[in-house]
């Protein structure tokens, strides 16, 4: 029988997930996990939850699904030794610091791979299924025929989102809003970058990167078809009336599955359950890469529609009055919204979003409002006027559900234990590195085989190359290349999905057989293909190799040492710092004995959104910029898209002081470099700045100094 999964943002929707017929629920507690902008829970609560869940025969999940810094040891650790100690159905986690934390201290605990992991396909899964990880929350750009790929490869328990808000980015990839202000998604605190309005060079503007909302509900047979164990829906963010309508909707057809029912009367359920989902106050609805990643994207896609939920009521006509007297005029249509209800306001300008619980509701003229109004005046906050739109959110006559929390609670709460001493490397290795060494200096990443002829006029001491579907036959090719393969790492696209794991083997394995050693890997799928130790003769990918040189990139997110010591047990010799990191954490994670295995992106023009579909073939456009005079830039491709800042980030002035605190290894990324190929003049100039520590005009410094945007600041 498969599991249905629900959403409890708070105690009200956990009411109605267990009302509706939910197997398990998912809850956040007040730190480390991805929805911190919702309620989430107390401590007493979540205990009494838990309690009364399992009386009920249900499963109970928390998300610990954000990374956490080294200064944050201790407080992961006292929340996971008090979780130890009650008890729930499994942990869902992002960070491999998390990961290794519950690994070797509370092994009681069931590791569940969060989506914000980035695990796409069956590879990724069998690498965490052998690091104690009993189930995968898989990404939701997959299709149907990636999922039963994924199902024939790997005998991990599947989950897989059915319903809900989507991200325009592949999840756990997404650092625009980290890039805005240090409000990362890997944080819990996204801005939501993707839902707000943009303008092109002509002055036109849309929501380009705002996409509509999941619904597989059609899609049930085939997923339960295809072995999925668990059906997710999102929404934490949202409130108790939206959980109940989804859950009903989804145990509905999942009941009709189970009992066998001929077609037409399971395409019967089908159709009610469509009309339930009809009040679910969300976007406009979207099967997205269920059918395969190719779909038009203007099937997911819709500019014109704002980023907001809830159901249409328009555009204010005019505004009156001020502070509690304040009233809109709605134009008319079919829906009468009632006191009580409660309305989300958005400015025409997308500069601010707010709700409100309607407190007075008249007909113009004064009138009591009747379902004939040709237009209705309804109370709203001060800062909005005409042409701002209005959007029903929630129903005064909403369901009431039994409560699942009732009773006394406890007033127990995480201890002030402190986290063991974690080295870096895992135990039992000597302190030495296996392997090829990456020696010191400056590296150029590039994505093209033609920026590499741009890198002979001032050499670096390696460059790392992307390897795409373009790159990688090149380099079998007999041309001649301006570096050896000696000089050349191979760096590897943190999308992984299903569907590229042929081509992504085949290519490795023909990349190793052709003398290339030296690989930059960004997902835990990646160390798959190298197999076996790095030295003596071990295997890579089922070939002979004699050494290997492994760094893990800076994908795979080694914000505290346990996360670096996870990695390095996987095969990782050398580490790339995140691009989100800064100053003060890289330094307390990597201690000075270890500095010289750690490489540090000073220049770059990050990856903000990395979209899997082709926007080329709805947008005409390559550069836009936001509301607040940022300039960003679209590079869009049969293989994916990808947005960049105009402005690059960069701390090239800071590497003499790097160097004074131990650290030796520095990259300069142009992989992002804007037009279709670097520029000789350029680059001369960059790696002049670089070698003499040179401030650049005009530049980010992302979170380098100032860090993560932090709640309690």
């Amino acid at each position: 029988m498969v599991e249905l999964l629900a959403p409890a943002g708070s105690p009200e929707a956990l009411d109605a997930a267990a009302a509706e017929g939910a197997d398990a629920v998912y809850l956040g507690l007040k730190d480390f996990n991805a929805r911190m902008r919702s309620a989430n829970f107390s401590y007493s609560q979540f205990e009494a939850a838990l309690k009364s869940l399992h009386a009920m025969g249900r499963k109970l999940y928390v998300t610990v699904n954000t990374v956490f810094e080294q200064r944050e040891a201790d407080r992961m650790y006292q929340l996971l030794k008090y979780l130890a100690a009650l008890g729930p159905d499994g942990i869902i986690v992002q960070d491999f610091g998390t990961a290794s934390m519950i690994r070797d201290c509370f092994p009681s605990l069931k590791l569940h791979a969060s989506t914000q992991m980035n695990i796409a396909g069956a590879k990724g899964a069998n690498t965490l299924s052998k690091y104690g990880f009993s189930r995968v929350v898989l990404a939701r750009e997959l299709s149907l025929e990636e999922l039963r790929a994924c199902r024939a490869n790997t005998n991990m328990e599947l989950e897989y989102f059915v319903h809900g808000a989507l991200c325009v980015s592949a999840s756990g990839l997404c650092l625009f809003s980290s890039y805005l202000g240090g409000k990362s998604a890997n944080r819990g605190i996204c801005t939501q970058a993707c839902r707000r309005y943009y303008y092109r060079a002509d002055e036109e503007g849309g929501y380009y990167f705002s996409p509509g909302d999941l619904q597989l509900i059609r899609c049930l047979p085939e997923l339960v078809d295809a072995g999925i164990n668990a059906f997710k829906i999102e929404g934490r963010m949202k409130n108790a009336e939206y959980v109940g309508t989804v859950v009903r909707a989804y145990r509905l057809v999942l009941d009709a599955l189970a009992s066998e029912p001929g077609e037409d009367e399971l395409n019967k359920k089908i159709e009610e359950a469509v009309v339930i989902l009809r009040n679910d106050f969300a976007r406009s609805k979207t099967e997205f890469h269920f059918a395969g990643p190719e779909d038009d994207p203007a099937s997911w896609l819709n500019a014109s529609q704002d980023g907001g939920t809830g159901i249409p009521l328009g555009a204010l006509v005019r505004t009156r009055g001020s502070g509690p007297e304040r009233r809109g005029l709605l134009p008319p249509g079919p829906l009468i919204p009632k006191t009580g209800d409660s309305v989300r306001l958005h400015s025409a300008d997308d500069s601010s979003r707010k709700s409100h619980k309607i407190s007075a509701v008249e007909e113009e003229g004064g009138r009591k409002a009747e379902a004939s109004a040709p237009g209705l005046w309804i109370s709203i906050p001060d800062g909005f006027g005409p042409g701002d739109s209005v959007y029903l959110i929630q129903t005064r006559a909403m369901r009431r559900y039994p409560p699942v929390i009732a009773g006394p609670v406890s007033r127990r709460s995480p201890g002030r234990d402190q986290a063991p001493e974690k080295t870096l490397l895992p135990q039992g290795k000597k302190n030495t590195v296996t392997g090829l060494s990456f020696p010191e200096g400056l590296y150029a990443a590039v994505s093209r085989i033609e920026d590499l002829y741009v890198l002979q006029s001032s050499r670096p001491i390696r460059v790392i190359l992307s390897l795409t579907r373009r790159t990688g036959p090149r380099l079998l090719k007999k041309e001649a290349l301006p570096f050896n393969k000696g000089e050349i790492i191979i760096a590897l696209d943190p999308y992984f999905p299903q569907g590229d794991e042929g081509f992504l083997g085949e290519t490795i394995g023909a990349l190793l057989e052709a003398g290339y050693r030296q690989f930059m890997l960004n997902n835990p799928g990646h160390f798959s293909y190298f197999r076996g130790p790095a030295e003596g003769g071990g295997t890579a990918g089922g070939q002979q190799t004699r050494s290997l040189g492994l760094m893990a990139g800076p994908y795979l997110y080694t914000f505290n040492r346990w996360a670096a010591s996870f990695v390095a047990s996987l095969g990782a010799g050398y580490f790339v710092s995140p691009l989100e990191n800064n100053r003060q954490n890289l330094e307390k994670t990597m201690d000075p004995s270890c500095r010289s295995r750690v490489f540090i992106t000073v220049f770059a023009w990050p990856a903000l959104f990395r979209i899997r579909s082709n926007l080329g073939k709805i947008y005409d456009f390559g550069r836009f910029s936001g509301s607040r005079d940022e300039e960003f830039r679209l590079a869009a491709g049969e293989g994916g898209s990808l947005v960049y800042p105009e402005r690059p980030f960069s701390i090239m002035d800071k590497i003499p002081f790097l160097r004074e605190a131990g650290f030796s290894r520095f990259i300069l990324d142009l992989s992002g470099s804007p037009g279709s190929s670097l520029k000789k003049n350029q680059y001369r100039d960059l790696m002049k700045s670089a070698q003499d520590g040179a401030i650049l005009a005009g530049v980010n410094r992302f979170n380098w100094k100032d860090g993560f945007y932090r709640q309690e600041n």
